[in-house]
């Protein structure tokens, strides 16, 4: 957003034009990614600033009121990543010490390369390994486009963790292995009662994890959770190109005129979810009164909620 303004007085828009030109990026950034919510969330954040500005402000002004409210989405965004990061070492640590499993296993990549802090799921096991807890942690490869080996491994390797890649099918074995003591992901999208829109690949990790018995947590901002959908069926689930499964990392691997089903996301149900780790602590059991009277408690720390998200009342309505 602040970019498009940039754009504008770059091109020496005049007032009207300038803010058309930042509303159409606006509405571009928030199509982008139809199951994820956080994005669209700070778009609508940064969208309110530009309503209020009035008619006579300058390009200048824009640019500088647009670019604060970015930095500040950032800062909130960095804090946050901190306290989920401290609570969700909590959870690993008090995990790995009751159990003589000493791997954590995660999906995709949420680290400080998705988010403006250290992250959220792999910031917890971060976290966890800088207060001096030792384990071994194995990340999915994340197909297609392999988000979990190129991107978690390698930023693992960056704080000297001991790493492991699997192919997503082998998280099977692996957890009926013994060898894990917790997966722990990140969330696109979090509904009314707990259920989780992640990364494809997700939801077949909750059920292994549940056959076997190992705890299976989430991690992630209160501007993820959406309490106008009640559940995950109502998600949309963003589909793919089919390239990137015909063509991995574009090297042909199917036969001419194949059909490939690519959806970016899956929806965990919340009774596959031992808890879900936010900045204002842990939502467990995972339904819809221990999700409300959570974020209700964001709301009294000052919690800005997008359009998506109920607001104080509402959440009342759903304590019991």
């Amino acid at each position: 957003m602040a970019v498009a303004a940039a754009e504008a007085r770059r091109d020496k828009l005049l007032p009207p034009a300038a803010r058309a030109h930042v509303q159409a990026r606006a509405e571009q950034l928030a199509a982008a990614r139809p199951t994820a919510v956080n994005l669209r969330w700070a778009v609508q954040r940064t969208v309110a600033v530009l309503g209020q500005l009035s008619a006579s402000d300058s390009q200048d002004v824009m640019c500088t009121q647009l670019l604060a409210e970015a930095r500040a989405i950032h800062e909130e965004d960095r804090r946050l990543c901190t306290a989920i990061c401290r609570y969700g070492a909590d959870a690993l640590v008090a995990i790995l010490s009751a159990t003589s499993a000493t791997g954590l296993l995660t999906h995709c990549n949420t680290g400080a390369l998705a988010t403006g802090g250290a992250g959220t799921a792999l910031g917890a096991i971060t976290t966890a390994w800088q207060r001096g807890e030792r384990f071994e942690v194995f990340v999915d490869e994340t197909r297609p486009l392999f988000q979990g080996s190129r991107l978690t491994a390698w930023e693992l390797a960056q704080h000297s963790i001991p790493v492991t890649v699997l192919v997503d099918s082998a998280a099977g074995q692996l957890l009926q292995s013994g060898r894990i003591a917790a997966c722990i992901v990140g969330a696109d999208r979090i509904t009314a009662c707990g259920d989780v829109a992640n990364k494809i690949g997700t939801y077949s990790l909750a059920l292994l994890a549940a056959a076997h018995g190992v705890p299976f947590f989430v991690a992630a901002p209160s501007s993820t959770f959406d309490l106008s959908i009640a559940s995950g069926n109502c998600i949309p689930i963003e589909q793919r190109s089919p390239q990137e499964v015909l063509s991995p990392l574009g090297v042909p691997a199917a036969p001419a005129g194949t059909q490939a089903y690519n959806p970016a996301f899956d929806i965990t149900p919340a009774h596959l979810i031992r808890a879900i780790i936010t900045e204002h602590g842990m939502i467990e059991p995972v339904n819809g009164q221990s999700v409300a009277a959570v974020l209700k408690v964001g709301f009294k720390a000052g919690l800005k909620a997008g359009p998506a998200v109920l607001s104080e009342s509402q959440l009342n309505e759903q304590v019991v």
